[in-house]
């Protein structure tokens, strides 16, 4: 009897093991560049869900939609400013950061990280992710 695995478990499975792989993560998901959410993955967490927050962050459209919209304008913004095609994006904020990478021409995968992560580790891993994830949608990654 052969076994049939879904494009969806095999991105949530390394969406799973990038987030295993670090310290500090509060969550991954893989947004399209319309800004819907393609796969996400939250590590369980000690900390009580907040009221306004019932699907949790990575869950979110409202972050699938503005991880694309910010995606879109660094696009526009090294075009205009002649610096070639978005390489990652880095959101710091007070408690926490999201980096965002290419995983295609279609699809970005987003991690989200308390301020006490490993920047450089957590990029690297997802980095590294964004390539697995790219192949298993079989996208082109000619500008990743």
């Amino acid at each position: 009897m052969a076994v049939i695995v879904y494009r969806t478990e095999l991105l949530e499975q390394e969406l799973e093991k990038l987030c295993h792989s670090l310290d500090s993560v509060q969550g991954a998901v893989i947004v399209s560049i319309e800004g819907f959410v393609v796969a996400s993955y939250a590590p369980p967490s000690d900390v009580a869900v907040d009221d306004e927050d019932e699907e949790g962050a990575t869950n979110s459209p409202q972050v699938a939609a503005m991880a694309a919209t910010l995606i879109a304008l660094g696009e526009r913004t090294l075009a205009r400013l002649a610096q070639g095609d978005l390489q990652r994006l880095l959101l710091e904020g007070e408690t926490g950061a999201m980096l965002v990478v290419p995983a295609s021409k279609r699809a970005a995968v987003a991690l989200m990280v308390r301020n006490d992560a490993k920047m450089g580790l957590s990029l690297y891993s997802l980095r590294r992710s964004a390539l697995v994830i790219g192949d298993v949608l079989g996208g082109d990654r000619s500008n990743v």
